[in-house]
């Protein structure tokens, strides 16, 4: 495949898991706003079998913080996806290295590295409301997060430099 193929494929891929994360993220809000305010059965389906009723029924308190953290990681995740189809909209594969992509790729670290560390601090205060005798069950993904973080910070480092060194190119033409 040519490269303009394979670039084109990823804006689309990006483009479709935003507005997919997009729809997840109101769904869960939709359905928790529903099931705090009208009907507390919408815990039984937050989103695609996501089921936090029994967590509901054993703290309304409890449910309320860890779906505030459930949206926030997925608000996360779908700015990750925004700043990403930002790139592309910004990207000048003549020449690439800028302080504008630069700066995203930067950014995009930042908020992986946020969503790592809020998915963590997620998972460690529901195994402890688990010790507590709540039962139910979620997967954070925090360590995905946090390699990511990593990863696109090194990206990240690799592009600042590659606008100095561009920068210095088109001073020395």
């Amino acid at each position: 495949m040519k490269t303009k193929q394979i670039i084109t494929l990823i804006k689309i891929a990006s483009w479709v898991i935003f507005i997919g994360l997009c729809i997840q993220l109101g769904a869960i809000l939709l359905s928790g706003i529903i099931s705090l305010f009208g009907n507390p059965e919408a815990s039984n389906n937050l989103y695609l079998g996501l089921d936090l009723s029994e967590l509901y029924a054993f703290s309304k308190k409890y449910y309320l913080y860890v779906l505030s953290l459930l949206i926030t990681v997925t608000a996360l995740k779908a700015y990750l996806f925004y700043l990403v189809i930002k790139i592309f909209m910004k990207i000048d594969f003549d020449q690439p290295f800028t302080k504008t992509i630069a700066s995203i790729i930067s950014s995009i670290s930042y908020v992986a590295l946020w969503a790592g560390l809020i998915a963590y601090l997620a998972n460690d205060y529901c195994k402890w409301l688990l010790k507590k005798g709540a039962v139910f069950s979620l997967d954070w993904g925090n360590s995905e997060f946090l390699f990511m973080a990593g990863i696109i910070f090194i990206i990240a480092f690799i592009f600042k430099r590659g606008v100095q060194i561009q920068l210095e190119n088109d001073l020395t033409i």
